[in-house]
């Protein structure tokens, strides 16, 4: 169907390996977190094998993106999905990709950051785009953002050198703050990458300055209310949430800023007159 589900893997790797264990964004889990024993950090997470229907509505949900992606005559589009219910903050979509087309590990592939569960460590991947839906979602849905000719273009170029893995921080935290190069998380990678896409050629190679060009566009982080106890708590109990990299005055008001994939989509959409988005349902 066009929608194979390679084997997970490190970027660049040589030969598929497959990993377990991979988590992206956990905000409805963080924030659902209620006082209880100290626990220690980076214990794994629990691992629940995807149930046969799952399963067939990840495939045709693969099925009808890979279809929509052909349909689009992109070289380069975002793919957003969502792997938890983040209403309650204002948020529909959890997680995002770079698609790209005639990528050598296939037809379409997914280039993302992906975090080790239960560790404070990231690594980028490249998978097909069944593999990108295979995990428990939380609405069978997506979006594609297909962008302009320019960005497009933009991409494609830091796509084929070292850049996306420079601006790789493997010190993962969840709630990263937008503008501090000392964690990252999933969708802070690809915002920086679509930075280095964006600016003049030769302008963004290190995360510094792909804070710094952002900073002048205006970017503007998604903001999540984290009140005290529960920073406090995932502090204690999780490797891969810290909030030490945030502005003192903000961290105390319980304001976190942090880059979800709706204020990246919205900030692509503000900047590029010729983006145009698809949902596939």
């Amino acid at each position: 169907m066009g929608a194979a589900a390679h084997a997970r893997r490190p970027a660049g790797a040589p030969s598929p390996a497959p990993a377990r264990g991979l988590a992206a964004l956990s905000l409805a889990a963080l924030l659902a977190w209620t006082p209880a024993p100290p626990a220690h950090a980076g214990a794994t997470c629990r691992e629940e094998p995807l149930r046969a229907t799952e399963v067939v509505q990840s495939m045709e949900l693969a099925r009808k993106t890979v279809a929509a992606l052909d349909a689009s005559g992109a070289e380069v589009a975002l793919l957003a999905r969502s792997g938890q219910d983040l209403g309650r903050y204002g948020l529909r979509w959890s997680h995002m990709g770079i698609a790209v087309r005639d990528h050598p590990a296939g037809r379409w592939t997914v280039v993302h950051e992906l975090n080790a569960c239960g560790t404070a460590s990231s690594d980028l991947y490249d998978e097909g785009v069944g593999n990108f839906f295979l995990t428990d979602l939380h609405r069978y849905d997506a979006a594609i953002l297909v962008p302009g000719a320019q960005l497009q273009a933009g991409l494609k170029r830091v796509l084929a050198t070292r850049t996306p893995r420079r601006l790789h921080e493997p010190r993962y935290n969840m709630l990263s703050y937008a503008f501090s190069t000392r964690y990252q998380n999933s969708n802070q990678w690809l915002l920086e990458v679509l930075a280095a896409g964006m600016a003049p050629p030769g302008q963004v190679e290190t995360r510094a300055e792909a804070q710094a060009w952002l900073k002048q566009q205006p970017y503007r982080p998604g903001t999540v209310e984290v009140p005290a106890a529960v920073r406090l708590g995932a502090r204690m109990t999780r490797a891969n949430v810290a909030f030490d990299d945030h502005p003192f005055e903000r961290r105390m008001a319980g304001h976190i800023d942090t880059v979800t994939a709706d204020a990246l989509l919205r900030f692509v959409q503000e900047r590029d007159p010729e983006a145009r988005r698809v949902a596939v349902e």
